[in-house]
């Protein structure tokens, strides 16, 4: 149950009754009307807008409407006090055996407490990591693997039908440059002396791995073939082989993508003609000039005729080209066909997650999507600011198989998965992020992954205690119908008052497209189930277990289940196990 979508429910009844008694205008339009926490909880435990935003359609004052509107909300079961704020805010008490009705709740949902309809199977494509694949995956690719993978569990908690989807950047000129870089990797491993390697190459020793496994395959089959002879082999010899490498990262990190797909199959199949086509028909492309980046002039800026599409049309600064100068087709318009292609494949709602270098760019794939799908589809971007790895405030020195970065192998045979997955969501996505090592393992409160497996760890602890004590039917349905009115302390019902937000986080975390609000919600429930905890060692009255009151102690014992069921529904959406015990 979301109880603020039930009391938002209440107050459109209150409303449509109010309209059906002549006290307000038929047909108001209501989906502005909210209900959701006060910003101060000494207001209340629910506040809504309804007077506020109905009343220039009513045509009436807002605390005219308010006035009204408490009568009607007053009488709402659960409800024990109404009471209008300011010029017209209207803020809701809730009594505590409404609260303690909402373990319940939890208890019976599990795990699967705060899955919601809101998404009603809606079709959405997330695209993440996409790295080219030229190298093996970087810490800043982590952090987008991490994003995009929650962001995708958590719409399927919310009722979308989500897909993850991997596009392999394998067309173009860096994917020639991997070919050129592994033969001469491959002439290495053949025992010819290949010297300095030339600018403009990948230098990474990882490719001497590539080089070893083709010398084994082919022997000396490519040496002193031409370019055009080799190239097109060992490039996709080399593309499988990285991709091979980044899919086992990616498992390692416990990220499974849907669907893999290739840039060069979709330019092949004709998917750039196809939307090339749709965009010439709608009247979206045309020859023209485009004036010089403002401020000093790119030495490579060519002044000519050039094939645009009429972005500006749909948001962008600039309309854009589709075609180079030697007739090829631009990134963008593979772009374009790609998104095209998506939206042909069901899906309307698109996001994509992007590294932070790419800010530049979603102005034009945003107005690109809009004109492709005629205004049909959306296209929402995630762009991932860089990750800086520190160890103890200092700045961690480059890989040197990677040659330039830090690997996310590196990371994740420094910290484990688990670590990476939750640090990397203790921010905003679009917000810079130090991942420092060593707190990332420490052992404090200042450690939000540490903290919030303890707290679970500490609700098992419990559970196993109170078992050792005799007292069995600690089975979700019976701790559902224990008598939790003997829940009284004010850390009791405040624990529960925060439990049953979790159904509102989940929606409004999905709506906003932001899992890191999963990551504070359970750094928030966490301590305040610490606080408790440690409030029941000082007085042995708050204990969990009560030996010799057998009521009070199976309430108590719902509540810890309670907090151990949100606990793993929130690191369900982040993909780690929560823990049984810590040592």
């Amino acid at each position: 149950m979301n109880l603020f979508r039930h009391i938002a429910d209440e107050i459109t009844a209150a409303l449509r009754a109010m309209e059906a008694a002549g006290e307000l205008p038929a047909g108001l339009d209501l989906s502005a009307v909210t209900a959701e926490p006060p910003r101060d909880p000494a207001h209340g435990d629910i506040a809504t807008n309804a007077a506020m935003v109905l009343a220039k359609g009513a045509r009436k004052k807002p605390r005219e409407i308010a006035d009204a509107l408490v009568a009607r909300l007053r009488q709402v079961a659960g409800v024990t006090g109404a009471a209008v704020a300011g010029p017209g805010f209207i803020n809701l008490r809730l009594s505590d055996d409404f609260w303690r009705a909402r373990l319940a709740d939890v208890l019976t949902a599990g795990r699967a407490y705060g899955d919601s309809t809101l998404g009603q199977g809606t079709p959405v494509n997330v695209e993440y990591v996409s790295a080219n694949p030229t190298g093996p995956l970087h810490v800043a690719h982590a952090r987008g693997a991490v994003v995009g993978d929650a962001l995708a569990n958590l719409l399927a908690k919310a009722g979308f039908a989500v897909t993850k989807e991997y596009y392999i950047n394998d067309a173009g000129a860096q994917v020639d440059i991997l070919g050129r870089s592994t033969y001469l990797r491959y002439q290495e491993a053949l025992g010819q002396a290949i010297g300095e390697i030339p600018e403009g190459l990948y230098p990474g020793e990882y490719l001497k791995d590539v080089g070893r496994q083709l010398a084994q395959l082919d022997g000396s089959k490519w040496l002193n073939q031409p370019e055009d002879v080799w190239l097109p082999e060992l490039r996709a010899f080399a593309i499988d082989t990285l991709m091979a490498s980044i899919r086992d990262d990616l498992d390692a990190l416990g990220v499974r993508m849907d669907v893999f797909t290739s840039e060069r199959a979709l330019v092949q199949s004709g998917a750039v003609e196809a939307a090339f086509q749709a965009l010439s028909d709608a009247g979206l492309i045309y020859q023209g000039r485009l004036e010089p980046p403002k401020g000093q002039k790119p030495d490579d800026w060519e002044d000519r005729e050039q094939t645009l599409f009429r972005s500006t049309q749909f948001g962008d600064d600039v309309d854009r080209p589709l075609k180079k100068s030697d007739g090829s087709w631009t990134y963008f318009a593979n772009d374009i066909a790609n998104h095209h292609d998506k939206f042909c494949r069901g899906f309307a709602e698109m996001i994509d997650v992007w590294g932070a270098d790419h800010g530049g760019y979603v102005k034009r794939m945003q107005a690109a999507v809009k004109a492709i799908t005629s205004g049909k589809g959306a296209l929402d971007v995630k762009l991932c600011q860089l990750v800086r790895v520190l160890k103890g405030g200092e700045l961690v020195r480059m890989s040197k198989r990677a040659g330039t970065f830090i690997t996310l192998r590196d990371l994740l045979d420094e910290v484990g998965p688990d670590v990476v997955r939750f640090t990397m969501l203790t921010r905003k996505n679009d917000a810079p992020f130090d991942f420092d090592l060593a707190k990332a393992t420490e052992q404090s409160r200042d450690n939000p992954v540490w903290y919030v497996q303890y707290a679970h760890a500490r609700t098992r602890s419990v559970l196993r205690q109170a078992a050792a004590a005799g007292f069995g039917g600690l089975d979700a349905a019976t701790l559902a119908a224990a008598p939790h009115a003997r829940l009284t302390d004010p850390g009791e019902l405040a624990l529960i008052k925060l439990l049953a937000q979790w159904p509102r986080q989940v929606e409004a975390a999905a709506q906003a497209h932001e899992p890191h609000r999963i990551a504070f919600y359970l750094y928030e429930l966490a301590s305040q189930f610490h606080a408790h905890w440690n409030r029941g060692k000082e007085e042995s009255g708050l204990r969990f277990v009560i030996e010799t009151d057998r009521d009070l102690t199976l309430s108590r014992i719902a509540l810890v289940q309670a907090v151990g069921f949100v606990i793993q529904s929130g690191l369900g959406i982040f993909g780690v196990p929560p823990a049984e015990e810590m040592r």
